[in-house]
């Protein structure tokens, strides 16, 4: 079985929407930037359809997505860039265009680790999602190959490995203590437009934060013992997060 990597030198969170980054990994970031790592986050959309109020102002709602994302970053410790490519909220498409602009940030930041959504998970229900899974594995192969996007006028760049979120096939388990568990709860509740909608389901309320946090640790216990269970009966981490790990980049 696979341990828990070193944390690296750089790591980069590729994700659809804001607040991807801290569901499926805000732990596992919070762990390695505490360690010294230099943790970048890349998010593809505006997150500009994230609410369900009709009358919302678009404009103003992509604005604040941005500054939460960037509030939830510096939560986790992340020292690293916050890139927000602005692709229109639900209509991310793996073409040649944002590929390049992918690859050539991979290539520019160097991440030994990279996080992606599995964009193999069976029924995938959100477009972004599988528009984001793809876009970040194509964008790494073209990063790593010196004759892929040549104006880039970067040198190439093929990072160690990657960790699918969201995994279709757990193989690898990144433990986490309570200080981490605590870290990515905190960057969650920095993206308040969302208290109504992914996060709640409901007006936040202080007894919904509190059911929050104590449903977001049940996560990452579950995680840990489904490991056990399933994959390594060794396993003593209390807590984690799970992932697809590639090394064969």
């Amino acid at each position: 079985m696979t341990p828990p990597l070193d944390p690296p030198v750089v790591a980069l969170a590729i994700a659809a929407h804001p607040d991807d980054v801290e569901f499926w990994c805000g732990a596992t970031l919070a762990r390695w930037a505490a360690a010294g790592a230099v943790v970048h986050h890349l998010i593809c959309t505006d997150g500009s359809k994230g609410t369900w109020d009709a009358d919302a102002d678009l404009a103003a709602l992509v604005a604040r997505r941005q500054d939460e994302q960037r509030r939830a970053a510096q939560r986790l410790g992340a020292t690293g860039e916050v890139v927000m490519l602005g692709v229109v909220d639900g209509e991310l498409t793996n073409d040649r265009a944002t590929r390049s602009v992918i690859a050539e940030h991979i290539r520019r930041l160097r991440p030994n680790v990279v996080f992606a959504h599995d964009p193999w998970k069976q029924y995938r229900l959100h477009p972004d999602h599988r528009a984001a899974g793809f876009l970040a594995v194509d964008s790494v192969v073209a990063a790593r190959d010196p004759h892929f996007f040549p104006e880039h006028l970067v040198p190439h760049h093929r990072p160690d490995a990657i960790l699918l979120f969201e995994a279709q096939e757990v193989n690898h388990l990144e433990p986490a203590e309570e200080s981490h568990i605590a870290a990515r709860v905190a960057a969650l509740e920095a993206h308040e437009s969302q208290f109504e909608t992914t996060h709640f389901s409901g007006v936040a309320d202080p007894d919904q934060l509190a059911g929050f946090r104590t449903a977001e640790r049940d996560k990452l216990r579950a995680a840990a013992a489904s490991y056990r269970a399933l994959i390594d009966p060794t396993c003593t981490a209390e807590y984690g997060e799970a992932f697809h790990l590639i090394t064969d980049v």
